[in-house]
């Protein structure tokens, strides 16, 4: 898995969505982020198989999929998940969690456990050794544009001492939810790997999206 930006694809402009993906593959996108919502486990509903299935007809760039979901194991195979993927789930969501992990590698994709701000990191501890990628929301799911929750940046740092401490520094940490600038750059000093790019950042108003993916390189890489 690599490190850098994950642009929030329900963030982009459903109108002209293939200018959007054209302009995020020139900028160099690592990942296309696609939050999948079932209005039962977060009030909103969003991105359905048939849309991430569209843009993989016009685009290589590996999906970074995030269920939020109730039972996202019932779901797993109505998406096109390819080798090298990213696949999300919420442990508050999963009856069995280990077992849903282990349907995603069987897919070929990274497995991924996702947590909410409120959720402590110890509903995570029993799968380290199953998972690639540990997802903290900074917000709580469902919406975009909301607030940063300001007690998730000391538990990045929680659980980069975690991973460690458990032998597996190599899973990466992506943050999701009001990743603007400023909090980018807290962010990263708290040892972020993956950002989820949205409204306060990729697709900021204003300017184009290569030039606000220009400035949150220069933010996460500096």
């Amino acid at each position: 898995m690599k490190r850098g930006v994950s642009p929030s694809i329900m963030c982009a402009n459903m109108l002209r969505l293939e200018e959007d993906i054209r302009a995020l593959e020139r900028a160099g996108s690592e990942y296309f982020h696609f939050d999948v919502m079932d209005g039962r486990f977060v009030p909103n509903f969003c991105l359905g198989p048939d849309l991430i299935r569209a843009v993989r007809e016009i685009s290589d760039v590996p999906a970074d999929i995030h269920f939020m979901v109730e039972d996202p194991g019932r779901h797993l195979g109505l998406f096109p998940i390819r080798q090298g993927d990213v696949v999300s789930v919420h442990a508050e969501a999963c009856v069995h969690l280990q077992r849903t992990l282990q349907q995603i590698r069987d897919l070929g994709a990274h497995p991924a456990v996702a947590l909410d701000p409120g959720t402590p990191l110890c509903a995570v501890e029993e799968v380290l050794p199953d998972i690639d990628m540990l997802l903290l929301m900074s917000v709580n799911p469902g919406f975009a544009g909301q607030k940063l929750v300001p007690q998730v940046l000391p538990k990045i740092e929680r659980a980069r001492r975690m991973l460690i401490e458990a032998g597996r520094g190599d899973v990466l940490i992506e943050l999701d939810g009001n990743v603007s600038l400023e909090n980018a750059r807290r962010m990263r000093k708290a040892g972020a790997d993956i950002y989820v790019a949205g409204t306060s950042a990729v697709f900021r108003k204003g300017s184009s999206i290569e030039e606000n993916m220009a400035q949150l390189r220069a933010v996460i890489e500096g």
